[in-house]
């Protein structure tokens, strides 16, 4: 069995935060790992992800096992980045504003970890072996500096060479690097960024480089809607170097990575037509931007990133991994048309666009519970949206939620999605109280419940049982691949971490109904100005939702805009790039499958 669902089962480590910005020193409590670095070393997979003090080891991408790492690693700092060299995998993070170390080991989970002292300061690394075994490193993190390479010193990991630039934002002509919900947000013109840029460094009396950290926070105001240029990860295909770079803020659906192409490892670098490569702006969970691309044992791509909620805190997020590749003209891409479904290892890699095995059945199914707190109803765990959930109406155990397919259903896989609440009032525990700024608790913790199933509501069988389970997986999967007759399913939650009230944004059910495909959607899409278009979709018969696809060439729709309802009266997506043609399909889907539309040309 190789099935997984975004976002990854694995452990998310609660992290206790004094949000110094605010007026009161607010106290927020949030589980968070983002920009995931996944390598292949020494027939293993291992990926390390912020802010979660642990690495994530699995044999077959599929399943994971979370160990702790060792102490002298630096886990407060950010976007970990990993590299295997030879029998060595080389660690680094950033921290803005000072000089950041590098680290090797033989062993990513019990160490020791060499440390290798470094000589500048940088953030979100990234470390590159070429074929030649020459050594280079990418980094940048910003809406006013860019993306930067130099060459290392393979031995000392000292700069060999003066840094390039090698690519800036510009949400002027790409669409996809404007803030907002769905790339809504305006930036100032050119002109205006590039006078107020002058102005600045002339009144400052130094050049972009020399301006000192305590600066940056005004510059980020003086340039409000300049995208963040951030999370560089390199990949060689086929004699070419593909510099990814995330953009334009992880708070935002739109997170995403984009791709610059060259054929030489510091450029010049020109933009992919597919741009951006990874994009997730639809469905439970959102967003899918700074991470890395990694070719598995078998030869097949895989490119894995940062997944938002953004409720509790901006940086609330988790760690998705899709299938990527190639196509025959050396395009990268990534399949994110169901991003958030089951998917089967063994199917992806053979075939990275195949369909989904399992559909959606619990979208906007009947529910209840034993108890709601005040604008938390059960409902809010079937809406297929990770920034809502069901919360029970006080702490403790035995509170329980259910829900009705409405008849019985051939279930393969059941997604059970914790939430967290910030009213919830959980305790500070004394090594937070005393850490200052972030406190990342890598105690044990534990989430238990009893996950049962009936036909008739009255005779119920244990489908998972997990009420002694010493894990804490907010995001579990139970997967019965022969399928169960289900109609109508009981989860009784025992324990949450911290005795907290139990929430869950996400009872999550797929299988396969016993009914037709929906209609073919008849849907209309327009551009609306150089980098947006909008697409309206009438009343479909028997549709739950739909993907939106698009793409620069009518055989390459490798962007989606995955939408739940019945009918779309109009909806606006803003990640087209100026000047570029761009082709269009609207698939509908239900519980029994899936139907194309037809291929149109965007005008």
């Amino acid at each position: 069995m190789k099935y997984f669902c975004n976002p990854l089962n694995v452990p998310y480590h609660y992290q206790f935060l004094t949000d110094r910005r605010s007026a009161d020193n607010a106290k927020l409590v949030n589980r968070e790992a983002a920009d995931p670095s996944l390598v292949l070393f020494q027939g293993k997979y291992y990926l390390f992800a912020s802010m979660n003090g642990s690495v994530w080891v699995s044999e077959d991408l599929a399943h994971w096992e979370s160990r702790l790492l060792p102490s002298n690693l630096p886990i407060y700092d950010y976007a970990p980045d990993v590299r295997a060299i030879g029998e060595w995998l080389y660690f680094s993070a950033s921290k803005r504003g000072e000089i950041c170390n590098f680290y090797r080991t033989k062993d990513p989970v019990n160490g020791p970890y060499e440390e290798i002292p470094g000589t500048f300061d940088f953030w979100d690394p990234d470390l590159f072996l070429d074929d030649d075994g020459r050594l280079y490193f990418y980094w940048g993190c910003s809406n006013v500096t860019p993306i930067w390479g130099v060459e290392l010193d393979r031995e000392t990991m000292k700069p060999k060479t003066e840094r390039v630039e090698l690519l800036f934002g510009d949400p002027f002509h790409k669409g996809y690097e404007r803030f907002g919900e769905d790339n809504s947000e305006q930036p100032k013109t050119e002109d205006e960024v590039k006078k107020l840029l002058t102005d600045y460094l002339k009144e400052k009396r130094m050049t972009l480089e020399e301006v000192p950290d305590q600066y940056r926070a005004t510059m980020r105001g003086m340039f409000s809607g300049m995208p963040f240029i951030e999370g560089a990860w390199m990949t060689k295909h086929n004699g070419r170097y593909y510099l990814q770079y995330a953009c334009p803020g992880t708070e935002f659906n739109i997170y995403a990575d984009g791709v610059y192409v060259s054929d030489r490892p510091l450029g010049p670098f020109q933009p992919a037509l597919n741009n951006p490569f990874s994009l997730k702006p639809g469905g439970f969970m959102r967003g899918a931007g700074h991470g890395s691309t990694l070719q598995d044992r078998d030869g097949a791509w895989w490119h894995t990133a940062t997944m938002q909620i953004s409720m509790n805190h901006s940086f609330e997020r988790r760690v998705g991994l899709w299938s990527a590749g190639f196509d025959k003209d050396g395009e990268l891409f990534c399949n994110q048309r169901y991003g958030d479904w089951p998917m089967n290892v063994e199917g992806l890699a053979a075939d990275p666009w195949k369909d989904p095995e399992w559909y959606l059945l619990s979208y906007g199914k009947k529910t209840a519970a034993s108890s709601c707190a005040p604008g938390r109803e059960s409902s809010c765990a079937v809406d297929e949206n990770a920034q809502t959930w069901w919360k029970a109406g006080s702490a403790g155990e035995g509170q329980w939620l259910s829900l009705d397919l409405g008849e019985v259903m051939d279930v393969r896989a059941i997604q059970i999605n914790f939430a967290d609440d910030t009213e919830n009032g959980i305790a500070w525990p004394e090594q937070a109280q005393n850490s200052g700024e972030r406190y990342i608790d890598l105690t044990l913790q534990a989430t238990r419940w009893l996950l049962e199933a009936s036909v008739d509501g009255e005779a119920w069988t244990v489908v998972e049982d997990k009420r002694n389970a010493e894990t804490d997986l907010s995001h579990d999967l139970v997967v019965r691949e022969n399928g169960l007759k289900i109609r109508r399913l009981r989860l009784t939650i025992f324990q949450v971490p911290y005795g907290a009230a139990p929430c869950v944004s996400g009872l999550r059910v797929f299988g396969r109904g016993s009914g037709e495909k929906p209609q073919a959607p008849k849907a209309a899409a327009k551009r609306v100005g150089p980098m947006n278009f909008t697409v309206s979709i009438p009343q479909t018969p028997g549709a739950a939702g739909f993907n939106v696809l698009w793409g620069h060439r009518a055989d390459k729709l490798y962007h989606s805009y995955l939408l739940m309802g019945s009918s779309v009266s109009e909806k606006n997506i803003g990640a087209l790039v100026e000047d570029q043609e761009y082709y269009f399909r609207v698939d509908s889907f239900n519980e029994n499958g899936i139907t194309e539309g037809m291929v149109e040309k965007l005008s």
